[in-house]
């Protein structure tokens, strides 16, 4: 660990995991500052500008105060910040349950394999769809999680032939579908995906249930 590698942080936490295979467990949420999307629904402005720079040292020991068993690395997007690979790679080291929310515009090839990578396709809805790197898919395997977060029917429709295309189901260990906060009724989602027998989770942002909390746990 060299004593100058440094990122910028905006803001690190403890909290129930919000979504995600790991719902509902106690997390250390590590949210890296920046990002080059603007995906319209963001709940995470907050982390594009600003933050702290904090050396890799001061970070581990932050995370090593709440004894936790699974880190969260998010952002923001955090593979903006090239150091977030070291980071990534140091908490696997300390034996942690590590897990990478990503946006799927990064590069994710050399992420340590050791780390649950979360990774969104975009929806035309999203207004993000042309920064989908769709090679990415290739270094998804059992351990790694593909999210959909889904503003209307039509994403839904998308997301159902994205799967159907690329062959995802059994390739990575979940897929998620998501509705879009206050844009799509989560129960009409529910009800699409049980209809279609669709081989996918359906998941709710639990922070936001619990906490009316704006941010992304």
């Amino acid at each position: 660990m060299s004593a100058t590698t440094s990122l910028r942080i905006t803001e690190i936490f403890y909290s129930l995991q919000g979504e995600s295979r790991s719902l509902g467990l106690p997390t250390v949420f590590v949210r890296l500052t920046g990002c080059p999307l603007r995906c319209h629904y963001c709940d995470t402005e907050y982390a594009f500008h600003g933050g702290e720079r904090k050396t890799l040292a001061d970070i581990m020991a932050i995370v090593a105060s709440f004894s936790p068993r699974y880190v969260c690395v998010t952002g923001g997007e955090p593979l903006a910040q090239p150091n977030c690979l070291v980071l990534l790679q140091a908490l696997c080291d300390e034996g942690y349950e590590v897990s990478l929310e990503t946006s799927g515009a990064m590069p994710v090839a050399d992420v340590d394999p050791r780390v649950s990578k979360v990774m969104d396709l975009k929806t035309p809805a999203s207004g993000e769809q042309h920064r989908n790197l769709i090679e990415n898919l290739a270094f998804l395997g059992s351990n790694d999680q593909l999210k959909f977060v889904l503003c209307d029917r039509q994403d839904y429709d998308w997301a159902r032939f994205e799967i159907e295309r690329h062959g995802l189901v059994g390739k990575v260990g979940e897929v998620l579908f998501s509705p879009s906060f206050g844009q799509l009724n989560a129960t009409d989602l529910a009800d699409w995906i049980v209809a279609d027998n669709l081989p996918v989770r359906f998941q709710m942002q639990l922070h936001k249930l619990l906490w009316n909390d704006a941010a992304g746990h």
